[in-house]
């Protein structure tokens, strides 16, 4: 691999870290790493999402948060042969999943590599190699022997088991391939948005979140919501790149590389007017390209912000990217700085008569 710049080298750490919904203690720890010395202070929720603090005026309590999960699978049962069956934690597809490699944790925190086996087409009869498995009849092979091997080496129907994949800097070095950037590019984003405002003059507390549990219900950044009380959130995801072949501009308009899109609509929530309005204002103020998006098969953690407390202004700001929820998505690099940008000039220009103005104006 290409030698990593600082900016490429977190992105890796935070992509190759492994953790599903209610597993994401290794995340979290390398999101704590680069966010921590950025923050006036760190804190938890009661089910594990990162709150990291920074101060600036007295102003409005402003919410930027990315979830720390990832899509993957929780070993269900070991059979006699040593093949472990296993539950979907998140959204999949079956066509993405048979035949790829995964990483099955531990409880003791080691690491084996498995397959999600397959039969090859040589034994499957002309009808049935058109029809996609159902994922209730896949397994994982760790090439063990029988249940007790795999037992020594410390499988236990609980793990967890992620998709393995290498971060690729592709040939357009712009363009970055790997698995977990839903949502890990909304961790990198909270990140440098308390970066980008070290030193600058802004009015409010901004909270950089890493929540947990989304992929199964948008449930950390509610209880991390309870525990900050924001009067503004923002939820930083991805969305979705319609610029492959197959997809009509109906089912998806994103295109990587034209901006950071601003969600009006998704499963989970209409976007708030006002602050939707005060981005777009700022985007184009600042020339800082972005795209609109409707996700009305899915939501973000904006669905679980926006309802907290007594409600709050919430808008869902979200990378364009190709094949999520597989093992491997790809977007681009600008998008995601242009994400951080736009962010930071909001933020800027939210004290307490902007957030007022906006929120009932």
């Amino acid at each position: 691999m290409a030698q990593l710049d600082e900016q490429l080298h977190m992105l890796k750490d935070l992509t190759d870290a492994k953790g599903i919904p209610g597993n994401e203690r290794e995340v979290r720890e390398v999101m704590k790493r680069y966010i921590e010395p950025l923050a006036d202070s760190i804190e938890y929720d009661g089910i594990g999402s990162l709150i990291a603090e920074k101060k600036g005026g007295e102003g409005p309590r402003v919410m930027v948060a990315g979830h720390l999960d990832e899509v993957g699978f929780m070993i269900s049962k070991i059979d006699d042969k040593g093949f472990l069956s296993f539950q979907t934690v998140g959204g999949w597809w079956s066509q993405v999943m048979l035949a790829q490699r995964v990483t099955i944790v531990t409880r003791e925190g080691k690491e084996l590599t498995g397959v999600i086996g397959s039969k090859p087409p040589h034994i499957l009869t002309a009808e049935a190699r058109k029809k996609p498995v159902d994922i209730k009849d896949m397994f994982i092979d760790i090439g063990a022997s029988s249940k007790d091997e795999a037992m020594e080496w410390g499988v236990r129907p609980g793990d967890m088991a992620v998709p393995y994949f290498e971060f690729t800097v592709m040939n357009n070095p712009d363009l970055l391939l790997a698995k977990a950037w839903d949502n890990r590019i909304g961790c990198a984003i909270a990140i440098d948005v308390l970066k980008g405002l070290k030193g600058e003059s802004h009015p409010n507390s901004v909270f950089g979140v890493g929540a947990v549990q989304e992929e199964i219900g948008l449930r950390g950044s509610g209880t991390a919501a309870t525990k900050v009380k924001p009067d503004i959130g923002f939820a930083v995801d991805v969305g979705i790149a319609g610029d492959t072949p197959g997809v009509s501009s109906k089912e998806a308009e994103g295109k990587l590389g034209k901006g950071p899109q601003i969600v009006l609509y998704d499963a989970s929530m209409v976007s708030h007017k006002g602050l939707r309005d005060l981005v777009v204002d700022t985007a184009e103020e600042h020339g800082i390209p972005y795209q609109f998006e409707l996700i009305p098969g899915g939501g973000t953690d904006a669905g679980s912000i926006h309802l907290a407390n007594e409600g709050v202004p919430s808008l869902a700001i979200c990378i364009p990217s190709r094949y999520i929820h597989s093992h491997a998505a790809m977007l681009h690099k600008k998008d995601y700085e242009n994400a951080v940008k736009l962010l930071i000039e909001v933020i800027k220009k939210l004290d307490a008569e902007t957030v007022e103005r906006i929120t009932f104006g």
